[in-house]
């Protein structure tokens, strides 16, 4: 069955009003997929209000153990998934495996964390009065999802709302439903009651959310994409007070220094700037590296950049699929030409290719201007923009001066230093001696306009949760 409609209350629900999903490999249509009206949004509202009042009121085992078999079926369907990932999004077909098995971890860590919303009891100082502190369900959670990750994205949300006792209504991206549809017989044979979970695709994002934003029932909004738009939902969020979970832009510095591992800074680099395509908040932005092993660094870059086989991801010898839409493709061209305009100089890469499909090659840039737009905003593709630098302070400060603040890298064999200027990196998080920073089991999220809130460990859950005291005698 092609899961292409909404998904309300449990059930299937057909639309006149559609809207084609492209193939970015190449350029066909992928499928025609049910748009979602105001009228839809009430009706995903009055279910998920209705469902969430017994799941809320079900223990925390039993909400565990749904979880738990939701990530035992998805696991049996990883490649079913990777293929769809793959069709929709366009990443190559190892790299969507990772993502769906990333996805499906989500579940089997809040089916963990289900059982852990530890409270207090204490005594209060001065009055003596028993202070009782426990975590109950803030509400009904909007959950809006982008399209660079549509299966983990989804599950990141979805698992811990779920884990909190919260009934949810989920808005995809549009140029990715497909994934996060066919998550949902999944999570019906795992045991998640109708009308818990709600998908409504749709080509009228904004109304659409505002609508349920101003919803007196909702109480979250949880949302992954661009700083731009979380300010506008941030805005929608203020007129009902939501708890808003915001994980927005980034630009991410990595810190060569000349006693790194050159093998460890290389693979590293290749993972933070190469996984999904480079189209991920999380991607390396801006390479900084020591003066003193620059050219051995673009160099070896350049090797392993060029060596990667560009084509349809459903190839398994592919290493780097199309990126998602034509759009993104013209803008990351548009990146490296303003940067060669501004005295970089290509060492690989560098040419949109002819024919069908929306690819952009492998490309490192050296000698990049600290006025090139590639640095300031996110390029969203796999370029490596590589400047250099001999001063410590200096880098940190370039480093920093951002408005944005969710991921860095640091390479260094020195742990003293690199540990100091970790601390010193206004980021949510930093990856040090390693290009990876995701995981189910770590607080994700960042500082200034990089986002609120955290997704994954334990602090994932409490954002969909209210504290509650009790002033109490006995």
């Amino acid at each position: 069955m092609d899961y292409t409609d909404l998904y309300i209350n449990g059930e299937w629900r057909k639309t006149d009003d559609r809207f084609d999903v492209i193939n970015p490999a190449t350029e066909e249509v992928l499928a025609s997929v049910a748009s979602a009206d105001i009228a839809d949004a009430d009706a995903a509202l009055d279910a998920a209000e209705k469902a969430m009042a017994d799941w809320a009121a079900r223990t925390p085992r039993e909400r565990s153990e749904v979880l738990r078999k939701a990530w035992e079926l998805m696991t049996a369907k990883l490649d079913h998934f990777a293929h769809l990932i793959t069709l929709e999004n366009g990443k190559a077909g190892t790299d969507a495996k990772g993502e769906a098995t990333y996805a499906a971890e989500f579940f089997r860590w809040f089916a963990e964390e289900a059982v852990r919303a530890d409270g207090l009891i204490t005594h209060a100082p001065s009055s003596g009065a028993r202070i009782v502190v426990q975590h109950k369900p803030a509400g009904l959670a909007v959950l809006v999802t982008p399209w660079n990750y549509p299966a983990a994205m989804g599950t990141r949300k979805i698992a811990p709302a779920l884990a909190a006792g919260c009934g949810v209504i989920i808005k995809p991206a549009s140029e990715t439903p497909l994934t996060m549809l066919a998550l949902m017989p999944i999570l019906e044979e795992a045991g998640v009651p109708p009308g818990l979970v709600n998908v409504l695709p749709s080509r009228r994002t904004g109304a659409l959310v505002d609508h349920m934003l101003h919803d007196p029932r909702v109480r979250v909004v949880s949302f992954t994409g661009s700083t731009g738009v979380g300010r506008k939902l941030l805005k929608g969020a203020a007129d009902q007070v939501l708890k808003p979970a915001m994980e927005l832009g980034g630009n991410a510095p990595v810190v060569i220094f000349e006693d790194a591992d050159m093998d460890t800074a290389i693979e590293g680099t290749m993972l933070a700037k190469m996984r999904n395509l480079g189209e991920a908040c999380t991607a390396a932005n801006r390479i900084y590296v020591h003066a003193d092993i620059a050219e051995a660094f673009t160099k070896r870059l350049a090797e392993r950049m060029s060596a990667l086989k560009v084509g349809d991801g459903t190839d398994p010898s592919v290493d780097v699929g199309p990126l998602v839409n034509a759009d993104t493709r013209d803008k990351v061209a548009a990146f490296v030409a303003d940067a060669v305009a501004k005295g970089a100089k290509v060492e690989c890469g560098g040419d949109v290719p002819r024919g069908k499909g929306y690819f952009y090659p492998p490309t490192v840039l050296s000698n990049v201007s600290e006025d090139a737009d590639c640095v300031h905003d996110e390029i969203f593709g796999p370029v490596a923009a590589i400047q250099t630098f001999t001063d410590q302070e200096d880098v940190i400060r370039r480093a920093n001066d951002t408005e944005y603040g969710l991921v860095a890298y640091v390479f260094s064999e020195n742990f003293k230093r690199a540990l100091q200027v970790c601390e010193r990196l206004d980021y949510g998080m930093v990856g040090l001696n390693r290009g990876l920073v995701s995981d189910p089991a770590a607080p994700f999220g960042g500082t200034k306009q990089s986002g609120l809130g955290r997704e994954g460990g334990h602090e994932g859950m409490l954002e969909f949760m209210e504290t509650q005291y009790i002033s109490a005698d006995w």
